[in-house]
C-alpha cells in the first residue's frame, strides 16, 4: 500500500481539479471569458510533459554510464508518455487559440517552437525504431536525447521571449499570474499541475513494467 499512495493521490487530485475546473468560479475577463478554465488543463499538460522529458534525459545519462537496459526502458517510456501529454497540450491549446485568437494555429513563435520540439521527440521514437541492435539503439538514442532536451528548453522558453508572441508571459506580455490568476484559481491550477505530473509518472511506470516484462520474456525465449 505504501508504494501506491502517490498514485491514488494523483488520481484524487485530478478528479478534484476536473470538477473544480469545470464548475468553480472564474473571473470575468474580456476576450478570455469562460475559456480561462482551460488553464487548468492546457498548462498542466505541458508541466507533465516537461517532467517526463526531464526523467527521460536523466535516465538516458544514467544508461550511458551504466549500460543497464532498465535505464533505457525508463528513458524511452518517459518520452512516450511525454508525447501523449504533448498531444493533449497541443489540442487543448489549439481549441483555446481558436476561441480567443480566432485561429487554432496562428503564426506565433511559441506555437511554432512547440511544433518543432514535438517533431524532435517524435524523431527520437523513429530513430529507436530504425535501429535493430539493442545496445546500439540505446546508446544512440540516449545521446540524441541528451542533446534534444536543452534544445527543447530553448525552443519553448527562450526563443519566444525574444520576439513578439501572443502567449502570456512571452514577447513582453504579462503572465497569467499577473492579471487573471485569482487566489481561488490557484487552488485549482497548482493541484492540477501536481496531479497530472503524478498521473504521468504512474503511466510511465506501468509502461516500463510492461517493456521490462517483454524484454525478459524475449530473453527466456532466446
Amino acid at each position: 500500500m505504501k508504494s501506491y499512495w502517490w498514485k491514488f493521490l494523483g488520481a484524487a487530485i485530478v478528479f478534484y481539479t476536473i470538477i473544480a475546473g469545470l464548475l468553480g468560479e472564474v473571473p470575468a475577463l474580456p476576450i478570455l471569458h469562460e475559456s480561462i478554465r482551460n488553464v487548468y488543463f492546457h498548462v498542466p499538460m505541458w508541466f507533465a510533459m516537461l517532467l517526463m522529458y526531464l526523467i527521460s534525459v536523466v535516465y538516458s545519462i544514467k544508461y550511458l554510464g551504466s549500460g543497464k537496459p532498465e535505464d533505457d526502458f525508463i528513458a524511452v517510456e518517459s518520452v512516450n508518455v511525454g508525447l501523449i501529454f504533448c498531444l493533449f497540450g497541443l489540442l487543448s491549446g489549439m481549441l483555446w487559440a481558436n476561441i480567443t485568437w480566432g485561429d487554432p494555429w496562428p503564426n506565433d513563435p511559441k506555437l511554432n517552437s512547440s511544433a518543432i520540439a514535438s517533431l524532435m521527440y517524435l524523431a527520437y521514437v523513429v530513430l529507436r525504431n530504425a535501429l535493430d541492435e539493442e545496445q546500439k539503439r540505446g546508446k544512440i538514442s540516449a545521446i540524441y536525447n541528451v542533446f534534444a532536451f536543452p534544445i527543447m528548453i530553448v525552443l519553448l522558453f527562450v526563443l519566444p521571449r525574444l520576439t513578439d508572441s501572443l502567449h502570456p508571459g512571452n514577447g513582453g506580455n504579462p503572465g497569467f499570474s499577473g492579471y487573471d490568476m485569482t487566489g481561488s484559481m490557484q487552488w485549482v491550477f497548482r493541484p492540477a499541475a501536481l496531479g497530472w505530473m503524478l498521473i504521468g509518472c504512474w503511466i510511465m511506470t506501468l509502461r516500463y513494467r510492461i517493456r521490462k516484462l517483454e524484454y525478459h520474456t524475449d530473453e527466456l525465449g532466446n
